[in-house]
């Protein structure tokens, strides 16, 4: 069992305007490190690299970006969906840079640039836990300075791949994703879903039960009554690009079968999916980011941070993309809890 979580952000200690601890990259020299290539073996095509990967059903190539250049802190960005694409994540390139973190974009199989096979027997956790392990290996990641991040469905893969390979990883963030799909639905039953139009979520159901959901109006009524309240907190007008783009691209045939058809719920292949009480066993330090406003809740996302011996929680005014509509706090946070690694 964990001890008691450090828990930052919130009304009670504001992130805006805090010093935040890990901004090393300052001098003329310094940059220059940061963006020094040396030897790499990317600098042609900007970063991109595309990593075969082995599985029973062949080989197959994903697409990763490299960012900076830092041999003591690289950071693995998992991004979520399932079948989302990294290009919802692109608001770390206004932060991380600054701080000096190196970092990786990573479309996963069937996602965004990498190879997409019509093979529903490469649609499962183990799988895609394997393939992070052959991307890690190719990009040369090791305990001295590999951080993987998950947000959502990365968070389900961060976890998973915390509890394989713990020998290999210097720090966890788990952001906005909690341990237990069977909670995360009884809390979308008991608490959200009773807080929203009932005549809407009648139809949202309706439509679900008898499979339309491919109705464009299905789009809708979710983006009006559960997207904006509780996915991004911002008028769909105000939606960030990158995150529109990334949302047009997901690969329904990875994201339902693992997920079911949106986010108000999960009923595909994870619907039993439950790790509460194995977070005990993630030994390595861990971030566990929430928001007050998030499809997740945040009762249980401290609750995980506190299960893990070495676990914190960060707490945004933000919602499941608390990237974006509490940028402030998300940033600084994740940012300075990368300064106190040791």
């Amino acid at each position: 069992m964990g001890g008691p979580a450090r828990t930052w952000g919130g009304p009670s200690t504001p992130a805006v305007g805090r010093r935040v601890v890990f901004t090393p990259r300052r001098r003329h020299d310094a940059r220059m490190s940061y963006y020094d290539h040396g030897d790499r073996d990317d600098v042609l095509s900007g970063g991109i690299r595309m990593i075969p990967i082995e599985t029973a059903a062949g080989t197959f190539r994903v697409w990763t970006k490299r960012t900076g250049n830092n041999p003591a802190l690289k950071v693995l960005l998992l991004h979520g969906g399932p079948g989302a694409t990294h290009e919802y994540l692109l608001g770390f390139d206004s932060w991380l840079p600054g701080a000096g973190v190196e970092y990786y974009y990573y479309d996963q199989l069937g996602s965004g640039w990498s190879d997409a096979p019509n093979d529903p027997t490469l649609v499962t956790l183990e799988r895609y836990v394997d393939e992070v392990e052959q991307v890690r290996r190719a990009l040369g990641l090791d305990r001295n300075s590999f951080v993987l991040y998950g947000q959502s469905w990365g968070g389900i893969l961060a976890m998973e791949y915390a509890l394989a390979h713990p020998d290999v990883l210097k720090g966890v963030i788990i952001s906005n994703m909690m341990a237990s799909i069977p909670a995360y639905n009884r809390y979308a039953a008991d608490v959200l879903i009773p807080a929203q139009d009932p005549a809407r979520i009648a139809e949202i159901q309706q439509m679900e039960a008898t499979g339309h959901t491919d109705d464009p109006r299905y789009e809708e009524l979710l983006l009006e009554e559960h997207y904006v309240k509780h996915v991004l907190r911002m008028p769909l007008e105000a939606w960030p690009e990158p995150v529109g783009r990334s949302f047009a691209r997901i690969n329904k045939s990875v994201y339902v079968p693992m997920q079911g058809p949106s986010e108000l719920g999960a009923s595909g292949a994870l619907v039993d999916w439950d790790r509460f009480d194995d977070l005990a066993r993630i030994e390595v330090p861990a971030l566990v980011v929430g928001g007050e406003h998030d499809t997740m809740d945040p009762a249980h996302l401290r609750a995980m941070a506190e299960r893990m011996p070495r676990g914190d929680y960060l707490h945004t005014q933000g919602s499941h993309l608390a990237i974006y509509d509490d940028q402030e706090t998300y940033m600084r946070g994740i940012i300075d809890w990368l300064g106190r690694l040791p």
